[in-house]
């Protein structure tokens, strides 16, 4: 019998629990069944919180996305350039240790032969995006940079290099210093 709660606190509950499933297994790999059944209640009732499949995992995939997108904003504010680059790029980086939300925006990547989730992740990625290149006033050419490096962090976290001893995941694991970014101009990438 499931535990009474009010809806927020139900949906909320379900959140959590889909973020784990979806994360771990992806939009089709997931289980609306095991969600419910961690939870206590039955798939009607997520269906009738969500709509849909889908509709859960773009809600958790976009609430992903958001996460990084508003704490490098906060990180950066007040601050312009290389030095509000740099604060964004120290949360992004902080932010990897939530593995289920990194997880979920790969899922989201990965789920983007659906065009109404690639619309999704298009615009999360366009904010992220917006975030950077607002947030430092620096060239479209250098927020590309930016976050390239981040995808590739995105994906050195994905694989846990944490747990890594070798060359390789030691050049990964390097950190990037917002010097770097300073040569790379639109006028040096003619």
């Amino acid at each position: 019998m499931a535990e009474r709660m009010s809806g927020a606190e139900r949906r909320t509950q379900v959140l959590t629990i889909a973020a784990e499933e979806f994360a771990a297994h992806g939009l089709h790999g997931a289980s609306t069944e095991a969600i419910a059944r961690d939870a206590g209640i039955t798939q009607a009732y997520i269906f009738r919180m969500f709509g849909t499949k889908k509709a859960l995992f773009l809600e958790l995939v976009r609430a992903a996305f958001e996460r990084f997108s508003d704490g490098m904003r906060d990180a950066g504010e007040g601050r312009t350039g290389l030095d509000a680059l740099s604060a964004m790029g120290a949360q992004y980086f902080g932010l990897l240790a939530d593995r289920t939300g990194l997880l979920l925006q790969l899922q989201g990547f990965a789920a983007c032969g659906d065009p109404e989730v690639r619309d999704a992740v298009r615009a999360c990625f366009a904010r992220m995006w917006g975030t950077a290149e607002d947030g430092t006033g620096l060239e479209p050419v250098t927020v590309k940079t930016f976050l390239a490096f981040g995808m590739l962090l995105n994906a050195g976290a994905a694989m846990d290099i944490e747990q890594i001893n070798a060359a390789w995941a030691d050049g990964v694991r390097t950190r990037i210093q917002s010097g770097l970014f300073a040569h790379i101009t639109t006028e040096a990438n003619r």
